[in-house]
């Protein structure tokens, strides 16, 4: 919160983000925000850039229109069980997150998203340890293993959350998700024994 009674004539330095100053002194808070039908455009215009940043590592095309299809993401708005949440910085919408559970009783993270001006400032960190506290319980984490990026993110991640308590493995790739893809690496933990 910045106090506006005391103002400082002190230079701040700041960066520009859109149409936002951000001061580089205060971080603003990163808060998660459930997708009602008032957030879901915003979330489907940030998976365009999701997909994006994902063709690297898995082949994504554009269609002919230009945008990326994303056939899964209605789903996370109307299945039960299924959350779209977006990660907002300050007044900046500066990513989502995607969840589902799965058969095995865990949560699964399916898509986590950080647009790039916010990236390595802990701004997906705590983002990803709010969700990870929110929902005491075992969770999954899937990546790429070409993505050294996620892979070091969500490593570091999951010992923040419960020290060396999690294990990582190969699972294959369902073939109604992407044919002849290499496994993803999926980081398992348990959150429900971590104080809150």
């Amino acid at each position: 919160m910045v106090n506006t009674e005391a103002v400082s004539t002190e230079a701040v330095s700041t960066e520009s983000i859109g149409t936002e100053s951000i001061s580089t002194e205060e971080p603003a808070r990163t808060e998660l925000l459930p997708v009602g039908p008032e957030l879901r455009p915003v979330v489907e215009r940030l998976a365009q850039l999701y997909r994006h940043d994902m063709s690297e590592f898995i082949g994504y095309l554009p269609e002919p229109d230009g945008t990326y299809e994303f056939g899964k993401l209605p789903v996370f708005f109307a299945e039960p069980g299924r959350t779209a949440l977006l990660i907002q910085y300050g007044s900046v919408p500066a990513g989502f997150v995607l969840t589902r559970p799965m058969a095995e009783g865990a949560t699964s993270i399916s898509a986590f998203f950080v647009v790039r001006a916010l990236r390595r400032r802990g701004v997906g960190r705590e983002a990803a340890l709010q969700l990870l506290r929110s929902r005491p319980g075992a969770w999954a984490i899937a990546f790429q293993p070409a993505n050294a990026g996620a892979a070091r993110f969500w490593r570091g991640v999951a010992t923040e959350a419960v020290g060396s308590a999690w294990r990582e493995e190969s699972r294959p790739v369902p073939a109604s998700v992407a044919a002849n893809e290499p496994d993803d690496q999926w980081i398992l933990l348990d959150t429900g024994s971590i104080p809150q």
